[in-house]
Protein backbone atom coordinates (compact mmCIF):
# COMPACT_ATOMS: atom_id res chain seq x y z
CA UNK A 1 0.00 0.00 0.00
CA UNK A 2 1.20 3.42 -0.94
CA UNK A 3 2.04 5.71 1.76
CA UNK A 4 3.21 8.78 -0.22
CA UNK A 5 3.19 10.62 -3.61
CA UNK A 6 5.92 12.38 -5.47
CA UNK A 7 4.13 14.99 -7.97
CA UNK A 8 6.17 16.12 -10.72
CA UNK A 9 4.13 18.72 -12.43
CA UNK A 10 5.65 19.40 -16.04
CA UNK A 11 5.52 21.51 -19.57
CA UNK A 12 7.64 20.94 -22.38
CA UNK A 13 10.89 20.17 -20.29
CA UNK A 14 11.23 16.51 -21.20
CA UNK A 15 15.15 16.89 -20.68
CA UNK A 16 14.77 18.73 -17.51
CA UNK A 17 12.35 16.56 -16.41
CA UNK A 18 14.21 13.09 -17.53
CA UNK A 19 16.97 14.60 -15.41
CA UNK A 20 14.66 14.70 -12.23
CA UNK A 21 13.46 11.08 -13.07
CA UNK A 22 16.85 9.84 -12.63
CA UNK A 23 17.18 11.28 -9.05
CA UNK A 24 13.42 9.78 -8.59
CA UNK A 25 14.70 6.46 -9.56
CA UNK A 26 17.77 6.44 -6.64
CA UNK A 27 14.91 7.11 -3.78
CA UNK A 28 16.26 4.67 -1.25
CA UNK A 29 12.75 4.26 0.03
CA UNK A 30 11.08 0.67 -0.59
CA UNK A 31 9.65 1.41 -4.13
CA UNK A 32 6.33 -0.55 -2.47
CA UNK A 33 5.64 2.66 -0.04
CA UNK A 34 5.42 5.44 -2.83
CA UNK A 35 4.17 5.94 -6.31
CA UNK A 36 5.25 9.16 -8.61
CA UNK A 37 2.67 11.26 -11.06
CA UNK A 38 3.95 13.34 -13.46
CA UNK A 39 1.17 15.98 -14.40
CA UNK A 40 1.71 16.56 -17.96
CA UNK A 41 0.64 20.11 -18.49
CA UNK A 42 -0.39 20.11 -21.91
CA UNK A 43 3.23 19.77 -23.53
CA UNK A 44 3.61 19.96 -27.31
CA UNK A 45 7.22 18.06 -27.14
CA UNK A 46 7.83 14.70 -26.55
CA UNK A 47 7.18 14.32 -22.66
CA UNK A 48 4.36 11.56 -22.62
CA UNK A 49 7.28 9.26 -24.66
CA UNK A 50 10.03 10.22 -22.30
CA UNK A 51 8.13 8.98 -19.90
CA UNK A 52 6.43 6.33 -20.95
CA UNK A 53 9.79 5.38 -22.27
CA UNK A 54 11.34 5.73 -18.67
CA UNK A 55 8.32 3.81 -16.97
CA UNK A 56 9.33 0.95 -18.95
CA UNK A 57 13.19 1.21 -18.42
CA UNK A 58 12.05 1.15 -14.36
CA UNK A 59 9.40 -1.51 -14.56
CA UNK A 60 10.24 -1.03 -10.33
CA UNK A 61 8.86 2.67 -10.26
CA UNK A 62 5.04 3.07 -9.68
CA UNK A 63 5.05 5.91 -12.38
CA UNK A 64 2.50 7.32 -14.41
CA UNK A 65 1.25 9.93 -16.54
CA UNK A 66 -1.68 12.23 -16.16
CA UNK A 67 -2.42 14.58 -18.60
CA UNK A 68 -3.70 18.07 -17.48
CA UNK A 69 -5.19 20.19 -20.29
CA UNK A 70 -5.78 23.72 -18.17
CA UNK A 71 -2.79 25.40 -19.01
CA UNK A 72 -0.80 26.63 -15.89
CA UNK A 73 1.30 25.41 -12.97
CA UNK A 74 -1.80 25.92 -10.60
CA UNK A 75 -4.08 23.72 -12.36
CA UNK A 76 -1.06 20.55 -12.70
CA UNK A 77 -0.64 21.04 -8.93
CA UNK A 78 -4.45 21.08 -8.17
CA UNK A 79 -4.60 17.89 -10.59
CA UNK A 80 -2.00 16.16 -8.83
CA UNK A 81 -3.38 16.52 -5.52
CA UNK A 82 -6.59 14.62 -6.68
CA UNK A 83 -4.86 11.85 -8.96
CA UNK A 84 -2.86 11.15 -5.84
CA UNK A 85 -3.91 8.11 -3.60
CA UNK A 86 -2.04 8.81 -0.42
CA UNK A 87 -2.09 11.02 2.72
CA UNK A 88 0.95 12.23 1.98
CA UNK A 89 2.34 14.08 -0.92
CA UNK A 90 5.35 15.33 -1.98
CA UNK A 91 6.38 18.02 -5.21
CA UNK A 92 9.07 19.20 -7.02
CA UNK A 93 9.65 20.70 -10.08
CA UNK A 94 10.57 19.20 -13.45
CA UNK A 95 13.90 21.63 -13.50
CA UNK A 96 15.29 20.34 -10.30
CA UNK A 97 17.25 16.78 -8.79
CA UNK A 98 16.64 15.19 -4.92
CA UNK A 99 18.70 12.95 -2.96
CA UNK A 100 18.35 9.20 -2.74
CA UNK A 101 16.57 10.40 1.08
CA UNK A 102 14.19 12.72 0.15
CA UNK A 103 11.05 11.06 0.26
CA UNK A 104 12.00 8.55 3.22
CA UNK A 105 12.97 11.98 5.24
CA UNK A 106 9.51 13.15 4.50
CA UNK A 107 7.60 10.15 5.42
CA UNK A 108 9.89 10.24 8.87
CA UNK A 109 8.72 13.31 9.24
CA UNK A 110 5.64 13.20 9.22
CA UNK A 111 5.51 9.86 11.09
CA UNK A 112 7.21 11.51 13.90
CA UNK A 113 5.15 14.92 13.94
CA UNK A 114 1.98 13.64 13.55
CA UNK A 115 0.46 17.02 14.21
CA UNK A 116 2.00 18.38 11.39
CA UNK A 117 0.79 18.99 8.23
CA UNK A 118 3.19 21.21 6.25
CA UNK A 119 6.47 20.98 5.27
CA UNK A 120 9.73 21.94 3.16
CA UNK A 121 12.95 21.02 2.80
CA UNK A 122 16.60 21.94 2.09
CA UNK A 123 17.17 23.97 -1.36
CA UNK A 124 20.64 24.01 -2.69
CA UNK A 125 21.33 26.52 -6.23
CA UNK A 126 23.14 24.43 -8.91
CA UNK A 127 25.03 26.71 -11.85
CA UNK A 128 26.62 24.42 -14.55
CA UNK A 129 27.68 27.19 -16.36
CA UNK A 130 29.01 29.02 -13.05
CA UNK A 131 27.44 31.22 -10.29
CA UNK A 132 27.85 34.92 -12.40
CA UNK A 133 29.93 37.67 -10.38
CA UNK A 134 26.80 39.90 -10.29
CA UNK A 135 24.61 37.21 -8.37
CA UNK A 136 23.67 38.59 -4.86
CA UNK A 137 21.25 37.44 -2.48
CA UNK A 138 18.75 39.76 -3.49
CA UNK A 139 18.67 38.55 -6.84
CA UNK A 140 19.82 34.54 -6.26
CA UNK A 141 16.51 33.92 -4.14
CA UNK A 142 14.13 35.19 -6.61
CA UNK A 143 15.94 33.01 -9.19
CA UNK A 144 16.91 29.74 -7.79
CA UNK A 145 15.44 30.29 -3.94
CA UNK A 146 18.00 28.55 -2.32
CA UNK A 147 17.24 28.11 1.32
CA UNK A 148 19.03 26.43 4.37
CA UNK A 149 17.81 26.74 7.86
CA UNK A 150 20.64 23.87 9.66
CA UNK A 151 20.50 20.23 10.08
CA UNK A 152 17.76 19.81 12.97
CA UNK A 153 13.78 19.51 12.22
CA UNK A 154 12.45 22.96 12.94
CA UNK A 155 9.49 25.27 12.40
CA UNK A 156 10.32 27.71 9.28
CA UNK A 157 11.46 31.43 10.18
CA UNK A 158 8.72 33.36 10.57
CA UNK A 159 9.55 35.68 7.36
CA UNK A 160 10.65 32.75 5.40
CA UNK A 161 8.39 30.09 3.38
CA UNK A 162 8.73 26.62 1.80
CA UNK A 163 9.94 26.28 -1.64
CA UNK A 164 7.21 25.60 -4.28
CA UNK A 165 10.07 22.88 -5.63
CA UNK A 166 10.87 20.98 -2.41
CA UNK A 167 7.53 20.75 -0.81
CA UNK A 168 5.26 18.23 1.09
CA UNK A 169 1.87 18.23 2.92
CA UNK A 170 -1.08 16.07 4.27
CA UNK A 171 -3.41 15.79 0.77
CA UNK A 172 -6.55 16.50 2.82
CA UNK A 173 -5.15 19.83 3.72
CA UNK A 174 -3.77 20.42 0.60
CA UNK A 175 -6.81 19.99 -0.33
CA UNK A 176 -8.65 21.81 1.28
CA UNK A 177 -6.41 24.97 0.32
CA UNK A 178 -5.55 24.24 -2.96
CA UNK A 179 -3.34 26.60 -5.47
CA UNK A 180 -4.86 30.02 -6.24
CA UNK A 181 -5.12 29.10 -10.80
CA UNK A 182 -4.81 33.01 -10.95
CA UNK A 183 -1.34 32.65 -10.35
CA UNK A 184 1.85 30.32 -11.71
CA UNK A 185 3.70 29.89 -14.54
CA UNK A 186 1.51 29.33 -17.38
CA UNK A 187 3.29 28.71 -21.07
CA UNK A 188 6.69 31.07 -21.13
CA UNK A 189 4.33 33.42 -19.11
CA UNK A 190 6.68 33.57 -15.59
CA UNK A 191 3.54 34.62 -13.60
CA UNK A 192 4.67 33.30 -10.31
CA UNK A 193 3.38 33.88 -6.43
CA UNK A 194 1.28 30.56 -6.23
CA UNK A 195 3.41 28.67 -3.20
CA UNK A 196 3.55 31.50 -1.31
CA UNK A 197 0.12 32.16 -1.48
CA UNK A 198 -0.52 28.83 -0.34
CA UNK A 199 1.95 28.66 1.89
CA UNK A 200 0.78 32.30 3.42
CA UNK A 201 -2.98 30.98 3.78
CA UNK A 202 -1.92 28.31 5.24
CA UNK A 203 0.06 30.37 7.94
CA UNK A 204 -2.71 32.53 8.43
CA UNK A 205 -5.18 29.62 9.30
CA UNK A 206 -2.45 28.98 11.88
CA UNK A 207 -1.02 26.30 10.34
CA UNK A 208 2.89 25.72 11.26
CA UNK A 209 5.02 24.99 8.43
CA UNK A 210 8.18 23.03 9.20
CA UNK A 211 11.48 22.29 7.85
CA UNK A 212 13.43 19.02 7.12
CA UNK A 213 16.68 19.06 6.26
CA UNK A 214 17.04 15.76 5.15
CA UNK A 215 14.77 16.23 1.90
CA UNK A 216 17.33 17.87 -0.29
CA UNK A 217 16.90 19.61 -3.84
CA UNK A 218 19.02 21.20 -6.03
CA UNK A 219 17.61 23.58 -7.88
CA UNK A 220 19.34 23.56 -11.50
CA UNK A 221 20.03 27.13 -13.20
CA UNK A 222 21.26 27.07 -16.73
CA UNK A 223 22.87 29.27 -18.81
CA UNK A 224 19.61 31.59 -19.94
CA UNK A 225 18.59 32.41 -16.59
CA UNK A 226 21.36 34.10 -16.15
CA UNK A 227 20.76 36.65 -18.97
CA UNK A 228 19.86 40.56 -17.71
CA UNK A 229 16.67 39.90 -20.33
CA UNK A 230 15.68 37.01 -18.63
CA UNK A 231 16.24 38.83 -15.46
CA UNK A 232 14.12 41.43 -16.17
CA UNK A 233 11.18 39.83 -18.00
CA UNK A 234 11.02 37.70 -14.32
CA UNK A 235 11.32 40.66 -12.28
CA UNK A 236 8.07 42.19 -14.48
CA UNK A 237 6.20 38.78 -13.86
CA UNK A 238 7.37 38.74 -10.09
CA UNK A 239 5.07 42.35 -10.03
CA UNK A 240 2.15 41.29 -12.11
CA UNK A 241 1.34 38.37 -9.60
CA UNK A 242 1.95 40.30 -6.52
CA UNK A 243 -0.43 43.23 -7.99
CA UNK A 244 -2.84 39.68 -8.91
CA UNK A 245 -2.33 38.70 -4.73
CA UNK A 246 -3.35 42.18 -3.53
CA UNK A 247 -6.14 43.12 -5.45
CA UNK A 248 -7.76 39.67 -4.75
CA UNK A 249 -7.08 40.59 -1.40
CA UNK A 250 -8.06 44.19 -1.32
CA UNK A 251 -4.40 45.10 -0.13
CA UNK A 252 -3.34 46.75 -3.57
CA UNK A 253 -2.47 50.46 -1.45
CA UNK A 254 -0.55 48.07 0.86
CA UNK A 255 0.97 46.76 -1.78
CA UNK A 256 2.40 49.91 -3.19
CA UNK A 257 3.43 51.15 0.19
CA UNK A 258 5.47 47.95 0.66
CA UNK A 259 6.95 48.19 -2.49
CA UNK A 260 8.52 52.30 -1.44
CA UNK A 261 10.35 50.58 1.40
CA UNK A 262 11.65 47.51 -0.66
CA UNK A 263 13.45 50.47 -3.07
CA UNK A 264 14.62 52.55 0.10
CA UNK A 265 16.35 49.06 1.29
CA UNK A 266 17.35 48.64 -2.53
CA UNK A 267 18.96 51.81 -2.59
CA UNK A 268 20.24 51.67 0.52
CA UNK A 269 22.03 48.16 -0.57
CA UNK A 270 24.44 50.59 -2.25
CA UNK A 271 27.01 50.94 0.15
CA UNK A 272 27.24 46.84 0.99
CA UNK A 273 27.26 45.27 -2.39
CA UNK A 274 29.58 45.77 -5.61
CA UNK A 275 28.54 47.83 -8.38
CA UNK A 276 27.65 44.80 -10.99
CA UNK A 277 25.37 43.11 -8.05
CA UNK A 278 23.81 46.44 -7.15
CA UNK A 279 22.58 46.99 -10.79
CA UNK A 280 20.57 43.84 -11.25
CA UNK A 281 18.91 44.37 -7.69
CA UNK A 282 18.45 48.02 -9.14
CA UNK A 283 17.19 46.14 -12.58
CA UNK A 284 15.36 43.51 -10.68
CA UNK A 285 13.51 46.23 -8.25
CA UNK A 286 12.59 48.79 -11.62
CA UNK A 287 11.01 45.36 -12.91
CA UNK A 288 8.73 44.47 -10.00
CA UNK A 289 7.64 47.92 -9.65
CA UNK A 290 6.33 47.81 -13.14
CA UNK A 291 4.26 44.63 -13.20
CA UNK A 292 2.92 45.61 -9.70
CA UNK A 293 2.07 48.99 -10.83
CA UNK A 294 0.42 48.48 -14.51
CA UNK A 295 -3.07 46.77 -14.73
CA UNK A 296 -3.89 44.09 -16.06
CA UNK A 297 -5.67 45.33 -19.33
CA UNK A 298 -2.08 46.24 -20.38
CA UNK A 299 -0.62 42.95 -19.82
CA UNK A 300 -3.43 41.08 -21.53
CA UNK A 301 -2.39 43.09 -24.52
CA UNK A 302 0.81 41.69 -24.05
CA UNK A 303 3.01 44.40 -22.67
CA UNK A 304 4.72 42.00 -20.64
CA UNK A 305 8.30 41.84 -22.88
Amino acid sequence: MFRITLLIPTYNRSRELLRALQSVAAQQLDHALWECIVVDNASTDDTAEVVERFAAEHPSLNLRRVFEPRAGVSHARNRGLQEATTPLIASIDDDERINPAFLEAYLHFFDTHPEANIAGGKIIAEYPSGRPDWMSRWTERPIANPMDFGTQVRPFPKRSLPGGGNMAFRREVALRYGFDTELGRVGGKLIGGEENDFFLRLRQAGEPLWYVPDAVMWHIIPEEKLTEGYLKRLGYHIGISQRRRATRDNALHSAYLKEGLKWLVTLLLVVTLRPTQWVRVVVMRREISRGLFQNEQKYAAGADK
